[in-house]
């Protein structure tokens, strides 16, 4: 290194320090992390733009213009620890949000710990049980798996009246979680689980799996994973004549049926852009101005409320990490609850976001048609 660069990197560094610290009217930098390149990173993406442009209108934050540093972690865990480690070593990033997966966000939670000053994390979508135990700086304004499962366990049993089910669940944190929880409720209800069979994305094809749960007399079918093997799922099953109803958590958001499908495919969230109330339809039509006609999905509507919330916290207490941590736990508690679409954010002991409601809607079959973008 020539004594130049030398001497550029160290002023380069002390202007961080200083961004970081609050001085002057360097940016305020947050990061955001998620699978950009995916199609189930473009919502989560483009609302975080949007919150950014609007604090950017309204004046920043503290005087300062708020900079987001969006970098792709592929939803994949290496690529989730290359991230966080360029995110937590650079001093000017306050805080993060992301991670969008659960693996993902659980493989980046220690290093984000592990730097002298730990960097908050906001998840917008990780639902995985083991988030709740990933450290005291990882925050989420999803409710976890065990929701999602458990609400579609009811539904089953109470609205659709069916008996028997069989499960396919992708063989990940996610799917094992959603898969666990649905066929501890569904069981204890009084139903009848047939089969619970794993799968990876990169399965040839689902038809021997259909086959047999055919054979075993399945009333439904819960697919605990995302929507493009959910869509190839619909696919064999018309190719068989298999016309069950098809359950799922919000991995299937935006699950599109083969043309001429007629059963029913019911999913759980927590968000729909059809919400009436003020806060969202502001955000929805600000949403679709902004980018050709789109709606945003739950992801979306996260890293909006979050990336709110985290200006919100810098106003508060000052662009610190550690600051913005304790200010971030106490939401809900000593600070007010924070009211954005998906509803009233606060957090309990665990970083876990309270009382979030989930709902089963019917999102695809005869009469219905999807307007939901993305997968998990």
């Amino acid at each position: 290194m020539t004594a130049r660069s030398s001497w550029v990197g160290a002023a380069l560094a002390v202007q961080l320090m200083l961004g970081a610290c609050g001085g002057g009217d360097a940016p305020l930098v947050i990061g955001v992390a998620g699978p950009f390149s995916q199609p189930r990173g473009e919502s989560m993406r483009l609302a975080a733009e949007l919150a950014r442009d609007e604090i950017n209108r309204a004046g920043g934050v503290r005087g300062r213009p708020l900079e987001l540093r969006f970098l792709d972690d592929s939803g994949s865990t290496d690529g989730a620890v290359s991230v966080a480690v360029a995110l937590a070593e650079d001093p000017a990033v306050v805080a993060v949000v992301g991670h969008l997966t659960s693996g993902a966000t659980l493989a980046a939670a220690p290093v984000y710990a592990g730097v002298r000053e730990p960097v908050p994390l906001v998840t917008p979508s990780a639902s995985s049980p083991e988030i709740t135990h990933a450290g005291d700086h990882v925050f989420r304004v999803c409710p976890s798996d065990l929701a999602h499962g458990a609400q579609l366990g009811d539904f089953a049993w109470r609205e659709l009246g069916v008996r028997r089910v069989a499960v396919l669940f992708h063989n990940d944190g996610y799917g094992r979680g959603v898969r666990r929880a649905f066929a501890d409720r569904y069981r204890a209800l009084g139903g009848a689980v047939l089969s619970e069979d794993p799968y990876l994305p990169s399965l040839s094809t689902f038809g021997p799996y259909l086959q047999r749960l055919k054979a075993r007399g399945a009333e439904a079918v819960l697919v605990a994973g995302n929507r493009a093997e959910a869509e190839r799922i619909l696919a064999t099953m018309d190719s068989l004549g298999l016309d069950l109803p098809v359950l799922g958590a919000d991995g299937l958001t935006g699950v599109q049926s083969p043309r001429g499908h007629n059963a029913a495919v019911y999913v759980s969230r927590i968000y729909t852009p059809d919400a009436p109330d003020a806060a969202n339809r502001a955000f929805v039509d600000a949403y679709r101005e902004a980018f050709g006609g789109r709606s945003p999905d739950h992801r979306g509507a996260g890293a909006y409320d979050i990336v709110h919330l985290l200006a919100r916290g810098v106003q508060r207490v000052g662009a610190d990490r550690s600051a913005l941590r304790d200010y971030l736990a106490e939401v809900g508690g000593e600070e007010k609850v924070y009211d954005g679409v998906l509803g009233g954010i606060a957090f309990d002991e665990n970083g876990d976001t309270r009382a979030r409601m989930v709902s089963v809607t019917q999102v695809a079959g005869a009469g219905v048609m999807v307007t939901s973008q993305g997968g998990r």
